[in-house]
């Protein structure tokens, strides 16, 4: 596992789905001021990696979750990641908006699933945890079983974990933000003395300010 999560990490940094720059940090939609950057849909464009990420994924839920009878993508990151994954296990799929539709049938859950479903949720990217659990929590209450969640990365913040536990939904991720920071060291991508402002950042991403 640590090494699919080294060659994960080197693969999304290659393509630029992961981008660092501890000294020209990003602004995130939530506002927070990062010097991290990852959108791991670009994986889609690139046919030999996306094939690399949805046999990984796969093989993480049969690993981890083979109880699984459906598949749930998060919407709208991991609606093709959860599709692509759901083909690979032959297995029923929907996704998960993050807010009823306006018009139409104002559903949540698009698509059918077998009553009483054992679900597994696809993920492209963890940060605080929020959206996808609200994923999950929409599963639920439909009536379906979360067996737990398979995601590319994760960044790993305190928040995330706690809100994981609190839910009591375990997550396999791909890659994380340990791999991508020690593979981006080891390529030349930054220098030693940038590490300890991404560690600063990741303590408490909320209030970072560079």
């Amino acid at each position: 596992m640590d090494n699919l999560q080294k060659v994960f990490a080197e693969k999304l940094l290659k393509i630029k789905a992961i981008k660092l720059q501890p000294n020209d940090p990003f602004t995130w939609a939530s506002g927070w001021k990062s010097p991290f950057y990852c959108d791991n849909r670009k994986t889609l464009s690139y046919p030999d990696l996306r094939s690399f990420v949805k046999l990984e994924l796969a093989h993480a839920v049969l690993e981890h979750f083979s109880e699984a009878t459906a598949v749930a993508g998060v919407a709208t990151g991991a609606i093709a990641q959860g599709a692509l994954v759901a083909d690979e296990l032959n297995l029923p799929f929907c996704y998960v908006r993050s807010k009823p539709k306006d018009h139409g049938m104002g559903n949540l859950i698009e698509g059918t699933l077998p009553e009483g479903s054992k679900v597994v949720v696809v993920e492209d990217l963890i940060s605080t945890g929020g959206s996808s659990l609200k994923a999950v929590a929409a599963l639920r209450q439909a009536g379906f079983d979360v067996v737990g969640m398979v995601a590319s990365y994760t960044y790993g913040f305190p928040i995330a974990q706690k809100a994981f536990e609190d839910a009591k939904v375990k997550l396999v991720t791909l890659t994380d933000y340990e791999h991508v920071v020690e593979k981006a060291e080891e390529t030349g991508y930054i220098k030693a003395e940038d590490i300890a402002t991404l560690h600063e950042w990741r303590k408490d991403p909320a209030n970072w300010k560079k």
